[in-house]
């Protein structure tokens, strides 16, 4: 005795509609993972629920731009356009400068040398100096300023000791006046 068929037509009942939607969803994620190891096929899923939620499966041996980049070949539909190719080669872009720029920074910590030649080495060794130079002027630039701090700081103390000794001095001789009285 096989199932009744039933007439495909969206669910009224918000309840049973989500119930279906859920054992559905499960049924055709596993669908496409028993497809994709039997048959060795490259399967990519994604499904949006009425929520927003996503959902999605991609075979272990591809990834989903693999499997987009394909679709795209086979079918003639252009789903990178223009800005988004010259997005991806500004991201390679910047990868690549950002590796650029953690290896040179690893050299100027002195690590991972032994492969530079005579003339990156010279630049290297401009480029510290050049570095040391200016950490030793800021050096120099942050004591002259706390010297004149300190210098301020003195002259202001010796003032207030000062008016100390004035208030202490005109006290003594108001005390001084009243025993007189």
């Amino acid at each position: 005795m096989g199932r009744g068929k039933i007439e495909i037509k969206r669910i009224e009942n918000s309840s049973n509609r989500q119930v279906t939607y859920s054992k559905r969803k499960n049924g055709i994620l596993k669908k496409a993972k028993e497809i994709s190891v039997l048959c060795d096929a490259q399967v990519s899923l994604i499904l949006f629920g009425a929520s927003g939620k996503m959902h999605e499966y991609i075979s272990p041996s591809t990834t989903l731009i693999d499997v987009l980049d394909r679709y795209q070949r086979a079918s003639g539909k252009t789903l990178w356009d223009a800005k988004h190719e010259n997005l991806s080669n500004e991201i390679d872009r910047i990868k690549k400068e950002n590796d650029s720029m953690q290896i040179e920074l690893r050299h100027l910590k002195g690590e991972d040398i032994t492969s530079l030649n005579y003339k990156e080495l010279m630049s290297l060794e401009d480029a510290l100096e050049n570095g040391l130079t200016g950490v030793r002027d800021k050096k120099m630039e942050v004591h002259r300023m706390f010297k004149r701090n300190g210098k301020i700081l003195e002259d202001e103390n010796k003032e207030l000791n000062f008016l100390l000794q004035q208030h202490l001095a005109l006290e003594g001789v108001g005390n001084m006046h009243g025993q007189w009285i």
